[in-house]
């Protein structure tokens, strides 16, 4: 984990040179880049463990690249957010940030979520062929992380977040999880809000029609429950 390479990308040359620094004394590598153009030259040439990225960048804003990055990479994203910008966060969670750190944060704080973020992805390395759960066309090994199509055992990209979150429920098939023990489990921030987008966002990628959901159900004032085939 100490040589993981960051990519930081803040429009504040003043923030991204300090952050750079900071990081750099905490054993990892940096790269830094000014906005969202800089950002993606940088990742024709590298490739990076996790990036941390502002919000708020004049041209593409970081949940317009964080969306971008998404449809093709799994790459962990740790999102920048202005003091009490409640909506920021959930669009950035929504976009598929993992995480979430408001300015001002102290840099220690920066450190250990980065730290946490990075368990979490070394954590979804396979490691041993386990018992799975059947979600119609789809198949989800917990122990693995791994959610798979069937038809071509081909697998389907989930974020960290995600992935935890559906271990969580997978494990306990069956069973309701409030939010509160969801939200440990899987390392959400942000209240009961944060959890509900998680699963939201998992359950477009479980359901035949997320609005309907078959699988991962709602139970209205407990929280939510997995109901595999």
């Amino acid at each position: 984990m100490d040589e993981a390479h960051i990519l930081v990308v803040d429009d504040d040359a003043k923030l991204r040179d300090l952050l750079a620094r900071f990081l750099t004394k905490e054993g990892f590598r940096v790269t830094a880049a000014e906005d969202a153009d800089a950002a993606r030259e940088r990742m024709r040439a590298l490739a990076f463990d996790l990036i941390v990225m502002d919000v708020m960048m004049p041209g593409e804003s970081g949940v317009e690249l964080t969306r971008a990055l998404r449809r093709n990479g799994d790459v962990p994203i740790l999102m920048l957010t202005a003091l009490g910008d409640a909506d920021g966060r959930i669009e950035g969670l929504e976009a598929g940030a993992d995480d979430y750190l408001s300015k001002p944060f102290e840099p220690r704080e920066l450190v250990l979520r980065i730290q946490s973020i990075l368990r979490r992805s070394n954590a979804a390395a396979p490691r041993q062929i386990s018992a799975s759960v059947s979600l119609g066309l789809l198949r989800f090994e917990p122990d693995r992380l791994l959610l798979l199509e069937k038809a071509e055992d081909r697998p389907v990209r989930l974020t960290t977040t995600e992935q935890q979150l559906l271990a969580a429920l997978a494990r306990q098939p069956g069973r309701v999880l409030t939010r509160e023990s969801l939200a440990e489990a899987a390392s959400v921030e942000g209240g009961d809000r944060a959890v509900d987008v998680q699963v939201t966002r998992l359950r477009r990628k479980l359901e035949p029609d997320a609005r309907l959901p078959r699988y991962l159900q709602t139970v209205r004032g407990r929280g939510y429950v997995l109901r595999p085939d």
